[in-house]
């Protein structure tokens, strides 16, 4: 009985040459391809894999499931990989790594296989995945394995009628969802470089946007994004909302020297308008109804979360634990954030919420101001008071000790133990 082997199977070059080489090493490839807002038609994908030796393929539609169960978590977490990267293709992986090792458990599978490098991310979070899930099964990675060259990945394709979206003078890698868009390869591998207009998709060069700004009002309810201008929309069609209104805007362009789980640094462009604009908008609603204390314990959490995403260890009680934290602060961040798209750039110009720790009477300078003015007096004393002790014991700090000599004596005024 032939071996079958689940591949995730994107369309592209990698996994569409990985069909005929697990196919010549006598496996048989069920091809998965999960929808998880990606543009392009995924059916006419399914048709490609079994054109080309697929024995079957599957479309998975998880859009819903990947706004409501990932890309929220991610967004009450304001998950940002070294404050830059909104982690757009981080976040689907794992759900990705979950609906592979469900359509094997189904189909009777004791492999499963991926079209991840043995330089990239991607490879350590699906292993990860299935290490988590299905420690039962063997996970192959033939790009890590058969030491081609892109041209050599091309020409194997060619030899064997396999189609693939790039040509010879178009070197480009992407991965898209609902998320976000990354590109890689070509020219981009010079960081050097600026990354020319026919590497992005998503987005309009900031100088050709438009010349009148737009104002965009976004809704939220414990911490997740329910309206749109007033008009209530679900996350899975919110997110590509904003993804073309503020990527017509110029907004959401990312070139980041990131640094990769396996210890390598690459060159990452990214297009994540509405990543982006909605991490933004959270944040500053935040900043109205959290307290000081919360907002900076959070912020710690926020780098962790979005490090353990891109570390490929969504499946952990580690996550489980943070996520219950973050969903902890999210009761009172409820309110609307009024974005200014411009030309590139994205600034929150109003904010307002029923919980507003800001409150006008206590922030004006002007007439209703009910402050107490008189008590700031007494509170600076307080509030200074380690701060004075330290400095006033100055003049009465010994000399170091000489290494070696005899240790320093107290001064004078000062009682030791034996005293």
């Amino acid at each position: 009985m032939t071996d079958k082997v689940v591949l995730a199977y994107s369309g592209g070059l990698d996994t569409s040459v990985a069909i005929p080489w697990l196919k010549e090493r006598g496996l048989d490839v069920v091809a998965v391809t999960v929808d998880v807002g990606q543009p392009g038609d995924l059916q006419a994908h399914r048709q490609k894999a079994l054109r080309i030796g697929a024995s079957d393929a599957v479309v998975v539609d998880a859009r819903a499931e990947y706004a409501e169960g990932y890309i929220a978590r991610a967004l009450r977490a304001n998950a940002m990989y070294e404050g830059i990267y909104p982690l757009s293709t981080a976040l689907a992986r794992p759900l990705i790594g979950k609906t592979l090792v469900d359509v094997a458990r189904k189909v009777g599978a004791r492999k499963i296989a991926h079209g991840c490098t043995g330089k990239g991310n991607d490879q350590v979070r699906f292993d990860l995945c299935t290490t988590s899930l299905a420690p039962e099964l063997e996970v192959l990675a033939p790009a890590r394995v058969w030491k081609m060259t892109r041209e050599e990945e091309i020409a194997y394709a060619e030899a064997r009628g396999v189609p693939v979206p790039v040509g010879r003078r178009s070197p480009y890698s992407t991965d898209e969802n609902l998320w976000g868009r990354s590109v890689e390869c070509g020219i981009l591998e010079d960081p050097a470089v600026e990354p020319p207009e026919e590497a992005y998709g998503w987005t309009r060069a900031p100088e050709r946007a438009p010349d009148t700004p737009v104002y965009v009002t976004l809704g939220f309810d414990r911490g997740l994004p329910i309206s749109i201008d007033g008009q209530a929309t679900e996350l899975p069609a919110l997110v590509p909302m904003l993804n073309r209104l503020a990527g017509d805007h110029g907004v959401g362009r990312i070139d980041h020297i990131e640094s990769r789980v396996v210890g390598i640094k690459s060159r990452e462009v990214y297009e994540c308008p509405a990543a982006l604009t909605l991490i933004q908008a959270h944040q500053a609603l935040e900043a109205l109804v959290l307290p000081r204390d919360l907002l900076d314990f959070k912020r710690s959490v926020e780098q962790r979360y979005a490090q353990l995403i891109y570390d490929g260890l969504w499946f952990t009680p580690l996550r489980e634990a943070l996520d219950a934290f973050v969903a902890s602060t999210q009761s009172r961040v409820t309110g609307e954030v009024v974005l200014k798209l411009y030309k590139g750039s994205s600034r929150v110009v109003g904010r307002r919420s029923a919980y507003a720790l800001y409150q006008h009477e206590l922030a004006t300078y002007a007439e209703g101001d009910r402050f107490r003015n008189e008590m700031a007096e007494g509170f600076i004393y307080v509030w200074g008071l380690p701060a004075r002790t330290w400095a006033s014991l100055e003049e009465r700090t010994p000399p170091a000790p000489v290494p070696g000599g005899p240790l320093a004596s107290p001064p004078a005024n000062v009682r030791t133990a034996v005293d």
